[in-house]
């Protein structure tokens, strides 16, 4: 087999410079501590980095919209227990106006102050974000929720949350309208209230005691005194029922239908009282309004100051419960949300070394490799130079 000595040269020269091409590409690996920094390198592994990094811009994206939500429920929760605590504020000054030795004055007084405590709770219902967005607004978070009419405070918002543009469902505003207006009338199952009272009767919230005998009708409990003695009657939507004369007794409960309800003091021939079905329509600026209006009219009697105190008092009740039932619920999602961003992180993470291991080096192994390939460099220039010494003309060379 005959090997020309041009031929000879042009393999040796091919070796070395596929040699110097590996030297150089692991020396680059060094450099940037990447196994794969042209697609070519790796097609595959490079197809992974890809995918690995549009995971990680997907996971900041959503992350962002989380964070956007965790700024506005952070700020609606510090809302709500603003507004527990100017309703609690309502509740000293209600419980103090039901003294019986304060005057119209004072009660007046008492008035004026919860009117103030009502202007700061329509402040905090309308309060917005650093973006302006309205925090109660609901869907239409650019409106202002709740404006103040001569006939109450109305509710403009649309009903549900609008939500962040992520994969979880999680809210930038809340509904108002459930969390400020929709509190159950009465004790959130039926009203107690005196229709016509010109006794000393005044009657209590009442209680359920049997939730399956419920029937959710009006029942009406009319009182009649003769010769000293006092009997009532139970009416149902206007209709009699077995409940007729009955004998009454101040203090001691009386049973209908799954409802008990005490009436004391005496009440006077033709007084009426009345249980009817309670009503998602009690609004914290209604209770309040009802309260100002009450403490306001002149020469009540103490019994009609007892009464619709105990009912105002009542009212408070039921709002600030709603209020607070809002709050944890904003609290639950806040819970949520910190959830949400665990997952985030953690597929943020994952995401990052599935990148990390398609594109990136064993530095180790890679100043190893390019230990070796110099070595073999330094070997085949050695074996080239002395090829080239092996030319006849070296030989005839005088």
């Amino acid at each position: 087999m005959r090997i020309s000595t041009a031929d000879s040269y042009n393999t040796s020269l091919d070796t070395l410079m596929q040699r110097q091409m590996q030297l150089s590409a692991t020396q680059l690996q060094m450099t940037t501590g990447k196994r794969v920094n042209v697609a070519g390198d790796d097609p595959a592994a490079a197809a992974r980095s890809e995918r690995a990094q549009a995971a990680q811009q997907r996971t900041v994206a959503n992350q962002r919209a989380v964070d956007a939500s965790s700024n506005a429920m952070t700020l609606t929760e510090s809302a709500l227990g603003d507004a527990g605590g100017l309703l609690q504020q309502a509740r000293v000054a209600l419980v103090a106006a039901g003294n019986a030795t304060y005057s119209d004055a004072e009660r007046t007084t008492v008035a004026n102050q919860l009117a103030d405590l009502r202007q700061q709770l329509l402040a905090v219902a309308n309060r917005t974000d650093s973006s302006g967005t309205y925090l109660f607004g609901g869907q239409s978070a650019s409106q202002t929720p709740f404006a103040d009419a001569p006939g109450g405070v109305a509710y403009q918002g649309a009903a549900g949350a609008a939500l962040a543009a992520s994969g979880e469902a999680l809210p930038l505003t809340t509904d108002g309208q459930a969390t400020w207006m929709q509190a159950r009338t009465g004790n959130g199952v039926f009203v107690a209230s005196a229709v016509t009272s010109t006794g000393t009767a005044l009657i209590d919230a009442g209680s359920v005691t049997n939730p399956a005998a419920i029937t959710g009708a009006t029942y009406s409990i009319q009182f009649g005194v003769s010769g000293g003695a006092t009997t009532y009657s139970v009416l149902k939507n206007g209709g009699p029922t077995a409940q007729t004369n009955v004998a009454f007794t101040p203090g001691q409960a009386i049973q209908i239908d799954g409802m008990s309800t005490t009436i004391s003091g005496q009440p006077a021939n033709g007084d009426v009282f009345q249980l009817a079905p309670s009503t998602p329509t009690l609004s914290v600026f209604g209770a309040l309004d009802k309260a100002i209006a009450d403490l306001k009219t002149p020469g009540r009697t103490g019994t009609q100051i007892a009464q619709t105190n105990a009912t105002n008092l009542s009212n408070l009740d039921a709002v600030l419960g709603q209020v607070l039932a809002g709050r944890a619920q904003v609290g639950a999602t806040m819970n949520r949300i910190d959830a949400v961003t665990g997952r985030l992180s953690a597929l943020k993470l994952a995401s990052q070394t599935e990148q990390s291991n398609a594109e990136n080096i064993d530095m180790t192994q890679v100043i190893s490799d390019f230990s070796n390939q110099q070595t073999g460099y330094s070997a085949a220039l050695k074996a080239y130079s002395m090829v080239q010494r092996l030319s006849l003309f070296n030989y005839l060379t005088p």
